[in-house]
């Protein structure tokens, strides 16, 4: 026997072999369709609740409210990632979890900028008095 055949890997000249580990390679990166459709659900699903706590006014606290939907928009992220980008701790030697590392801190960022530039722009506008807004109506 050959020292590859007994290390487990295959020869050089057996294709059987060598087409199956990459078929079920192939597997492993493309997802199936049971898989599509949870990614689909959960992102719907993590789409209608932000938008029935803000319609519904729900928790009735602004900052709270604020709090949830950038703790469910990083939930969709994730599932995004995971169900339709196929991301996981295993494949490609880790270069994935690197990379939603690299983008929940990227989210993060994003997020909490957003919030604290819309937050400055609500506190420091100047208020308009009762003669400018006579004059600006249209």
């Amino acid at each position: 026997m050959s020292s590859a055949i007994e290390a487990g890997r295959p020869r050089a000249h057996d294709g059987h072999a060598h087409a199956h580990d990459g078929h079920a390679h192939a597997q492993g990166v493309h997802g199936s369709f049971r898989g599509y459709v949870t990614g689909f659900v959960l992102s719907v699903v993590l789409t209608a609740i932000p938008f029935w706590l803000v319609m519904g006014n729900v928790l009735g606290n602004a900052v709270h409210t604020t709090l949830v939907i950038m703790t469910l928009a990083v939930v969709q992220i994730v599932v995004h990632m995971v169900y339709f980008l196929h991301m996981n701790t295993t494949s490609e030697g880790g270069w994935t979890i690197l990379a939603l590392i690299f983008t929940l801190t990227l989210v993060v960022i994003t997020l909490t900028g957003s919030i604290w530039v819309m937050y400055h722009l609500n506190a420091n506008m100047m208020p308009m008095s009762a003669h400018d807004l006579m004059h600006h109506q249209p």
